[in-house]
């Protein structure tokens, strides 16, 4: 694709950064076939292609729009596109650039910024732990569109101590995982703990970063990525921590892009290329041990993994996944586009209710002909997200693992 970018952009590293993606799509269009957004609105501009058309305009100099806002807004960044194109076009860079840009000369009208701070400042409040356990206890008296935000309960029970163990591996806390759903980290624990692998969280690490970074505070983002390699860095400095083990595929899909954003700051771009190459899903750690698992756990049955955008487009991890899953004595029963997002994507389910739910609605109908007993999945926001909408439990796998050792 032939570009002109304005002098605005042209010698400014944003702007290198997206002529040189924006050169290598070559409009064959392959990116529509699994855009979730283009599949159900079949409009152009609501499909990467179309997209990427819209950011070359405004980085070509033209005047930007609520409307060119709102279909780069309808994207749920799943970058399957990424892994249909044979161009190896870097869309979800590119469509970070072109939001970042669009909403310094859009302004937002003001109930769509009222929702995104609140989500922002929510999401990362110390107040979001005890909102959501009062949240718990009155669940089933919240109306349906809250109530599908508000997991049930479940007691997290008892941890070991991990000090006993030699191999030692860091967890990220995260922001809303610990109080929504405590007992995937929980479960974490005891199933590294089973294979000799003792895990434990940094004081002063928390959200990964991208609640803000995708609700356009992009500066308060980076410095969550600073503060968490602030509080990893003694540990990693000081030897014997072998990962830094992500149990939410979309924060460890944030983690692994450190290196990335912070590329040119020169305090922390040669210390978050290295946490980077710390940086393993739950799946990479369990994967060797997985026959010493299975002899000790009970039979694992049928099951739907629903491989979430952060773990197999971002990420690459869905054979992986699978296969660990396998070897775990899982029978895993196909559906059909599987690839497709379930359209939780972080905050995009709040801030784009209908598409939210047509997606998940379409992620639950293509499993419902196998009428698994359980549905797993590696991300809190899809299973939160597909649970909302069916009977059939949906959880992490780690859970599903930890519960049939324990038995």
């Amino acid at each position: 694709m032939q570009t002109n970018l304005a002098s605005w952009a042209r010698d400014t590293d944003m702007g290198r950064e997206a002529d040189a993606i924006l050169r290598r799509c070559v409009h064959c269009g392959f990116c529509t076939a699994t855009c979730p957004t283009y599949q159900v609105l079949g409009d152009e501009l609501d499909s990467p292609r179309g997209r990427i058309y819209l950011i070359k305009q405004v980085l070509e100099g033209a005047e930007p729009t609520l409307a060119t806002q709102q279909h780069l807004d309808r994207c749920l960044t799943c970058r399957n596109c990424e892994t249909t194109c044979p161009s190896g076009v870097q869309y979800g860079h590119l469509v970070d650039i072109g939001r970042h840009v669009v909403d310094q000369k859009v302004r937002r009208p003001w109930g769509d910024r009222l929702r995104r701070a609140l989500l922002r400042k929510g999401l990362n409040s110390p107040l979001f732990g005890p909102a959501m356990r009062a949240g718990q206890m009155v669940r089933g008296l919240l109306p349906a569109a809250l109530k599908r935000k508000v997991p049930a309960w479940r007691n997290p029970g008892l941890l070991p101590d991990p000090s006993r163990h030699a191999r030692q591996v860091l967890m990220l806390a995260g922001c809303v995982q610990p109080a929504m759903m405590p007992t995937i980290d929980a479960a974490t624990i005891r199933v590294l703990d089973a294979i000799g692998i003792g895990a434990r969280l940094a004081p002063g690490a928390g959200c990964c970063g991208a609640v803000n970074f995708h609700l356009d505070a992009q500066a308060q983002a980076l410095d969550q990525m600073r503060a968490n390699i602030d509080a990893w860095w003694p540990l990693v400095e000081q030897g014997g921590v072998e990962a830094i083990v992500m149990n939410a595929s979309g924060c460890g899909a944030m983690v692994r892009e450190y290196a990335h954003h912070l590329r040119h700051d020169a305090r922390y771009a040669e210390r978050a290329a290295r946490i980077v190459a710390l940086v393993k899903d739950v799946a990479e750690v369990v994967a060797p041990h997985a026959q010493a698992l299975r002899e000790r756990m009970a039979p694992g049955g049928r099951a739907a993994f629903h491989p979430p955008c952060t773990l197999q487009h971002w990420q690459g991890l869905r054979p992986l996944s699978e296969r660990l899953l396998g070897e775990l004595g899982f029978d895993l029963q196909p559906f059909a586009d599987a690839h497709l997002c379930c359209g939780s994507a972080g905050a995009y389910s709040v801030l784009n209710p209908a598409m939210g739910l047509e997606l998940r609605d379409r992620k639950l109908a293509a499993i419902a002909p196998q009428a698994p007993p359980v549905i797993v999945s590696s991300n809190i926001g899809c299973v939160s997200h597909l649970q909302s909408g069916t009977d059939t439990p949906v959880r992490h796998w780690i859970e599903v693992v930890d519960e049939r050792l324990r038995r």
